[in-house]
This record gives C-alpha cells, sequence and structure tokens, in this order.
C-alpha cells in the first residue's frame, strides 16, 4: 500500500475465489472471516478492495466503473475482476452487513465513473489540433469495457451456498454424547417455556389490574353521566319555569343561552364519555384475546412438560442400557484376561515339554 492510500470503509467477511479450472466451484482463500477494506489512492484518483491474510494480500482489485457486485443469497456476494483473471466471493455474518458493502461499492464505482469522465475531459481540453488531426491514424483506445468485458462474459454460474460444510450425522456422534444432546435439548425447551409462563403471568396480573380500574372507571363514569343527565334535565325544567314566571323577557333570554351552552358543553363531555366507555371496552376485549392466548400457552407448557417427562424416561432407558453394556463389556475384559493367564500358562508348559523332548533326544 502506498502512503497516499487510506482506508475510508471497512468490513470481515470470509473470502472466496472462483476455481480458475471449473469456474464454477468456489475455493475459500481465508480460513476464517478477515478484514476487507476500501482504500481511497489520492493521487492515482482510484479505488481499491483490498484484503490481507496475515502478510498475503488474497484481495487486491481496483474498481472499474463496468464493474457489477452482485448479490447470491442473503450473506453471499461477488463481483468479477478482469485485470486479476478471476471472480471474488465475500460470505458475510449477515445480511446488513453484505447490503453496507454493496452500497459502498456501487457508491465507489459511480465515483470511479465521475473520475474516469473529468480525467478524459481533462485530455480533450489539453490536446492539440496536430494530436487531433493525427488521431484519425491511431488506433481506438482501450477502454474498460474492452480490458473487463461485459459483466455476463466475467461472473460465472456459481450455486448460492458460498460455504458448503459437512455436517456430522447423528449416528457417528458417541452413545454418550447423544445421551447428553437429548438432555440438554429437553432442559432447554421446559426453561424456555418456563420464561415464557413467567411472562405471561406478569402480563395477566398488569392486564387483570388495568381491567378492574377500568371497570371501576365505567362505573363512575356511569353515576357521572346520569347525574349530567338529571342536571340537564333539571335545566330545561328550569329554563322553561323561567321563560314562564319571568317578566324580564331580555334577561331570561340572556340566562337561557347561558343556560344552552351549558347543556351544549354537558352533552359534548357526555359524548366524550361515552367515546371513552367505548375504549375501555375494546381495551378488556383485548385483555380477553390476551387470556385466551396465555391458556393456550399454557396448554402448550403442559404438552411439553409431558414431552420432557417422556424424554426422561428415554433417557433413564438409555443410562441403564449404557451400563449395562458397561458391565458386559467388563466381564468380557475379565474373561479375556483370564483367558489370557491360562493360556501363558499352557504354552510355558509346551515349552517345558519342548525342552524336556530336546534333552532326551540328546541323551538318546
Amino acid at each position: 500500500l502506498s502512503g497516499m492510500e487510506q482506508p475510508i470503509f471497512s468490513t470481515r467477511a470470509h473470502v472466496f475465489q472462483i476455481d480458475p479450472n471449473t469456474k464454477k466451484n468456489w475455493v475459500p482463500t481465508s480460513k476464517h472471516a478477515v478484514t476487507v477494506s476500501y482504500f481511497y489512492d489520492s493521487t492515482r484518483n482510484v479505488y481499491r478492495i483490498i484484503s490481507l491474510d496475515g502478510s498475503k494480500a488474497i484481495i487486491n482489485s481496483t474498481i472499474t466503473p463496468n464493474m457489477t457486485f452482485t448479490k447470491t443469497s442473503q450473506k453471499f456476494g461477488q463481483w468479477a475482476d478482469s485485470r486479476a483473471n478471476t471472480v471474488y466471493g465475500l460470505g458475510f455474518s449477515s445480511e446488513h452487513h453484505l447490503s453496507k458493502f454493496a452500497e459502498k461499492f456501487q457508491e465507489f464505482k459511480e465515483a470511479a465513473r465521475l473520475a474516469k469522465e473529468k480525467s478524459q475531459e481533462k485530455m480533450e481540453l489539453t490536446s492539440t489540433p496536430s494530436q487531433e488531426s493525427a488521431g484519425g491514424d491511431l488506433q481506438s483506445p482501450l477502454t474498460p469495457e474492452s480490458i473487463n468485458g461485459t459483466d455476463d462474459e466475467r461472473t460465472p454460474d456459481v450455486t448460492q451456498n458460498s460455504e458448503p460444510r459437512a455436517e456430522p450425522t447423528q449416528n457417528a456422534l458417541p452413545f454418550s454424547h447423544r445421551i447428553f444432546f437429548l438432555f440438554y435439548f429437553s432442559s432447554a425447551i421446559s426453561k424456555h417455556w418456563e420464561a415464557e409462563l413467567a411472562t405471561l403471568k406478569g402480563n395477566n396480573a398488569k392486564l387483570t389490574a388495568a381491567l378492574l380500574e377500568s371497570t371501576a372507571n365505567v362505573k363512575q363514569w356511569k353515576q357521572q353521566l346520569a347525574a349530567y343527565q338529571e342536571e340537564a334535565e333539571r335545566l330545561h325544567k328550569r329554563v322553561t319555569e323561567l321563560e314562564c314566571v319571568s317578566s324580564q323577557a331580555n334577561a331570561v333570554h340572556t340566562h337561557k343561552t347561558e343556560l344552552n351552552q351549558t347543556i351544549q358543553e354537558l352533552e359534548e363531555t357526555l359524548k366524550v364519555k361515552e367515546e371513552e366507555i367505548e375504549r375501555l371496552k375494546q381495551e378488556i376485549d383485548n385483555a380477553r384475546e390476551l387470556q385466551e392466548q396465555r391458556d393456550s400457552l399454557t396448554q402448550k407448557l403442559q404438552e411439553v412438560e409431558i414431552r420432557n417427562k417422556d424424554l426422561e424416561g428415554q433417557l433413564s432407558d438409555l443410562e441403564q442400557r449404557l451400563e449395562k453394556s458397561q458391565n458386559e463389556q467388563e466381564a468380557f475384559r475379565n474373561n479375556l484376561k483370564t483367558l489370557l493367564e491360562i493360556l501363558d500358562g499352557k504354552i510355558f508348559e509346551l515349552t517345558e515339554l519342548r525342552d524336556n523332548l530336546a534333552k532326551l533326544l540328546e541323551c538318546s
């Protein structure tokens, strides 16, 4: 890297390159996730993608206007570099990191295009008429399109599975490991549903308190509504009495207007209270729905507990079988040891017999 190049964006990803022989399979160039950075060279006005694995550069790609970054899955993307005569692939830990890298790629690709256009304009302005007249005898310059080719020519057919991994089968696990996984799985499920039940109990207590409070408020508002209605009827009667007995028509009219305004305000208040009662009814309905969800989850928890008991029984049976198998292996070892001791004794006796026969032959 030159001293004028500075990193402007970095992320971490697994790096791959296309197999140069098949042009279809991915070959990992890093054993683990490494830092992948965008660099900007202010002296040459170019953008590069660089990644190092220790001291080895596994990516050194200059971004050109005709390059295209393609998302082949939720966490994997690729681009072709005709200068390096390869296709790079990056496997990210999340879709967000992939989208961010793709956005930066598009941004710096556009910046590279603008820089190229400005450079061409500058060359056209500084060119002399003699050079323009002689240009007809020269061959056409090489463009990035003629160097890198089209995206269809560069990008091979690759599968979306960027990192194939051989997963071990369940039968390949040791017998004791399978017992441990079975026990761990049942315990995890039980703890999960216990936490869910505790949360639902807390929510149920809060909803019950809110329901009681709402019921009390509804009763209070109904009482206030009845009082407002009685007050309205009393005011209507009062208006009628004032119209009959008052001799001062103007005062009666003014008082009547005030009473009508008061009645109108009470009617508006009554309307607001009715809307509040409707809202509380909806909250009560919602509380009932939550209660039904709680009952459903409680039933699921009971089913999980029953399943857990079944798994515990299977675990106990497997432990007994394991203990029986270990006892049989121990007895087999003991019998084999005894047989070996007997065999050693027989071999020793045969050796002595051979020696005696040899002595008899020598004596004879």
